[in-house]
């Protein structure tokens, strides 16, 4: 029942939020339901850790290890969304009907986004994960401007070719399963009939699927959708885009991993993920503009992730599930203070900001908070997700991959650094273009954030510089059941 709860309660948002009754009631409902969806997430993440699935429908609608991870993650992210939206749509907009229209199309986004983890069966995983593009295309071309229209067509255009080429391997699974004997459709049924299923079918379904989604999840070179959606869609939005909707398409691939042997496709996976971490190291160095800077960190961390699984060993998996939650919680975080940044200085463009930290000292230090966390500093909770990757790598003797994904994780890291740096601490130019005399005197009006842009990074900045130092027990226990469900079970492998 919990889950149907879960569910439902950003569904009613949504049609709730088309009631004119003020400016504010599509806002409060929207919060309201994001906390009260949030709270029964936590319960149900509890009872799952403790070692009790939620079942609310057998072998379609469950909750095991794996999936309260991610609906952890997803409603945590979309209660900060909804507390960042309340002062983000109150100055943007000043007609109410488009207010409504926002927080409806917010609203299905998230609800989609519920429905991932929550289900059991993979074929209506699919259609959940097709539903989140649908919704978060809405979101993408909102501003309705011409640089937002031509991202939400390119959207389109690579999401849902990658939706037809993912289809197609949800078929050839489903067909593996039946020429092995049949047995529950589900994620837990394909990982029990692992040592029967055709092993050139389920190789076949596996590319399929991790070009598919993996267009979704931004692997490089499916990525070029990415950076595109996330610098025209609202700052809230993005962090729903990068911190949870890649993460929920790279789920739906992650659990195909107890399916496949050892050898040849883990370095497959290696490859492409050190591909994509390698490739967005790099163009974060050239980038120009800083909510399209955290988009290519997205990349970079889905390419993390897929090495680490690659790796294999219940170290590395165990790191790649902690760095998928540290990475959706610090990534979200970084895009809403870009989103604070935005609203101060007016402009996206990383050269035209120079002295933030004299313009507004607190959309400055969150802007340098959510680089040194994304970057993988301490005491931030990716500096310990990486460092246990790193770790198991050499662990696992994979000593080339580890010094290759040091290698990006550090390039990145600099050219973060290199670009937030400028932004925060660098001399304005003065009316020449020119640095400014460090001597003169000049006059600055120190901008304040909304009350709710604040409330918004003090709470998402916690769990961020929390779990770097410190993690709750439930937590641990819901990673190492996200990692086992990426294992074979007992002599089930092909």
């Amino acid at each position: 029942m919990i889950l149907f709860v879960i569910i439902a309660l950003p569904l009613a948002a949504a049609l709730l939020s088309l009631v004119p009754l003020g400016r504010r009631f599509a806002s409060s409902v929207s919060l309201l339901a994001q906390a009260a969806s949030f709270a029964l997430a936590v319960s149900a993440s509890l009872q799952v850790a403790a070692g009790h699935p939620v079942i609310a429908v057998a072998g379609w609608v469950r909750l095991d290890g794996f999936g309260a991870l991610v609906l952890l993650l997803t409603t945590f992210v979309a209660l900060m969304a909804a507390l960042f939206s309340w002062g983000y749509a109150a100055g943007h907009w000043t007609d109410v009907g488009r207010i409504r229209m926002y927080y409806l199309h917010l609203s299905l986004f998230i609800f989609a986004l519920t429905l991932v983890p929550a289900l059991a069966e993979p074929a209506l995983t699919w259609i959940a994960i097709e539903f989140t593009a649908v919704f978060s295309v809405l979101l993408v071309a909102f501003e309705n401007t011409h640089g937002a229209l031509e991202a939400a067509w390119k959207f389109i255009a690579l999401l849902f070719m990658g939706a037809t080429v993912a289809l197609l391997g949800f078929f050839i699974l489903f067909w593996a399963q039946e020429t092995s004997g049949g047995g529950p459709y589900t994620w837990e049924g394909l990982r029990a009939a692992a040592p029967h299923l055709p092993l050139p079918l389920v190789l076949a379904a596996f590319l399929l699927i991790l070009v598919g989604f993996g267009t979704k999840a931004g692997f490089v070179p499916m990525h070029t959708w990415l950076p595109d959606a996330h610098s025209q869609a609202p700052s809230a939005a993005c962090a729903l885009l990068s911190g949870v909707k890649t993460t929920a398409a790279l789920y739906c691939i992650l659990r195909l991993v107890p399916l496949l042997p050892v050898g040849k496709v883990t370095v497959l996976m290696e490859v492409v993920g050190l591909v994509s971490a390698g490739v967005a190291a790099f163009l974060i160095l050239q980038v120009t503009d800083y909510k399209r800077l955290f988009a290519y960190s997205t990349v970079e961390h889905m390419g993390i992730i897929f090495t680490a699984a690659g790796m294999g060993g219940s170290g590395a998996l165990s790191a790649a599930m902690l760095q998928l939650l540290n990475h959706g919680l610090t990534k979200s975080f970084c895009f809403f203070a870009a989103g604070a940044v935005l609203l101060v200085v007016g402009t996206r463009e990383i050269a035209s900001v120079r002295g933030l930290i004299r313009t507004s000292p607190a959309a400055a230090a969150a802007l340098l908070f959510g680089a040194l966390a994304i970057g993988g500093a301490p005491p931030f909770a990716l500096f310990l997700s990486e460092f246990s990757i790193f770790r198991a790598g050499l662990a696992e003797r994979d000593y080339l991959v580890t010094t290759l994904l040091v290698a990006f994780v550090a390039v990145a890291f600099f050219g973060i650094l290199l670009h937030v740096n400028r932004m925060v601490f660098g001399r304005p130019p003065d009316g020449d273009g020119n640095a400014a005399d460090p001597g003169a005197s000049h006059a600055t009006t120190v901008l304040r954030l909304p009350a709710t842009y604040v409330l918004t990074l003090v709470l998402a900045a916690v769990p961020v510089l929390v779990l770097g130092v410190y993690q709750p027990t439930f937590l641990h226990d819901l990673t190492s059941m996200a990692a086992s469900a990426l294992t074979p079970l007992t002599g089930a492998m092909p």
